[in-house]
């Protein structure tokens, strides 16, 4: 790369970090007078508060990465312009090419740290920052119905065949992962009623077995009376413990009462093959799995959308009018994100698509940009 070059990525580097710590720092305010409201709460103190904020920022930084790409280079591009910097950066051989490739460089870089801090640290900063929040209100997460929160569940016999259908109902989830107010509705794979199992609490053991305590089954045994009628009886038995075999795991009870584009990708990636090996809906995470795979990606796509404002002369416009037309991008980039998201899951299309098709549209509208300056000169 040339001196040029390094130039021209550094001050990138330099703006979009700016940007980014401004955002940070104004989220970070948003969100910690939101947790106002719950000082006093059991043992909920502003130490805490701050410490559940300190741990939610990977997660804005993931979230924020492409908008701040993309008004920070522009912000730095202006200036560029400006200063007549970037005219004398052209007039010494900066072409297009040059100058699109020094853009790149720092896109690449940034959206490798984008997709490191989505995959490594935003989840378990997030898990972290939930556990310190639940403790020290003394809480426990809810299910996502009033009921609790239901997950289907097989277990197979030793050639992998359906032995046991299982439909599980969780009631809280812990903030240490165990599980309260259990119940199993297990079937044959028939699909007829086997038993009926509660627990009141359930704590993992490892190498799939749970440990369940409080336990209430009532069992269906069909037979029939002396006339040979068919019969159904029940009978009740009651335990205080209990190991119970189960393919569910405490990650996948967790990434189940998680938001999808909370979850990293190899967290997407088990969920995934759990409804489908259990023959469950899994578009919406299909889609977000498609979206993690994308989004870091669109940090590129966004420093390309930014080169042209470069090209723009000082009498085309102040910088403060540019930089609103960057965050007006960025927000437009947001929303479409969402929009195609939804739409792609309402109308059952690719998920690859549905997570694509905002990236591809800035990128588009980024070339037609370049081409259009290209032939402005």
């Amino acid at each position: 790369m040339t001196v040029v070059g390094r130039y021209l990525s550094k001050q990138i580097s330099f703006g979009v970090a700016f940007v980014l710590f401004g955002f940070l720092a104004l989220f970070a305010f948003f969100d910690l007078v939101g947790e106002l409201d719950d000082l006093g709460r059991g043992g909920y103190r502003i130490q805490h508060a701050l410490a559940y904020v300190a741990l939610t920022l990977p997660s804005r930084v993931y979230e924020l990465m492409p908008v701040a790409a993309l008004i920070g280079a522009i912000y730095a591009l202006s200036q560029f312009a400006s200063t007549s910097e970037f005219t004398a950066m052209r007039a010494a051989g900066m072409g297009r090419t040059l100058a699109l490739r020094g853009v790149l460089a720092v896109g690449l870089v940034l959206a490798l740290l984008t997709a490191m801090i989505g995959e490594f640290v935003a989840p378990r900063a997030e898990r972290l920052a939930q556990s310190v929040r639940l403790s020290a209100i003394g809480s426990a997460v809810a299910g996502q119905f009033r009921s609790g929160m239901w997950i289907k569940d097989t277990l197979r016999d030793a050639q992998g065949q359906p032995e046991r259908l299982r439909f599980v109902n969780v009631g809280v989830l812990q903030p240490d992962a165990s599980l309260d107010r259990v119940q199993v509705f297990e079937f044959d794979p028939d699909f007829t009623l086997r038993s009926v199992l509660r627990a009141e609490h359930a704590v993992y053991q490892g190498e799939s077995r749970w440990r369940l305590s409080g336990i209430e089954e009532t069992l269906f045994v069909a037979g029939t009376t002396l006339d040979r009628v068919p019969t159904l009886q029940s009978r009740i038995v009651r335990e205080a413990t209990r190991d119970w075999p189960s393919e569910l795991e405490p990650d996948i009870v967790r990434v189940a009462m998680l938001d999808p584009e909370r979850m990293s990708l190899l967290g997407l990636v088990q969920y995934t093959r759990h409804l489908k090996e259990n023959r469950q809906s899994a578009e919406r995470y299909e889609i977000a799995l498609w979206k993690k795979i994308v989004y870091p990606l669109a940090v590129v796509v966004m420093l390309a959308l930014a080169l042209p404002f470069g090209y723009l002369q000082v009498r085309a416009g102040s910088i403060g009018y540019k930089v609103f037309a960057g965050i007006m991008l960025g927000v437009v980039f947001h929303f479409l994100n969402g929009l195609f998201s939804h739409l792609g899951l309402l109308n059952t299309w690719p998920p690859w698509m549905a997570a694509s098709i905002p990236s591809l549209v800035a990128l588009a509208v980024a070339m037609t940009m370049l081409a259009r300056v290209g032939r402005m000169r």
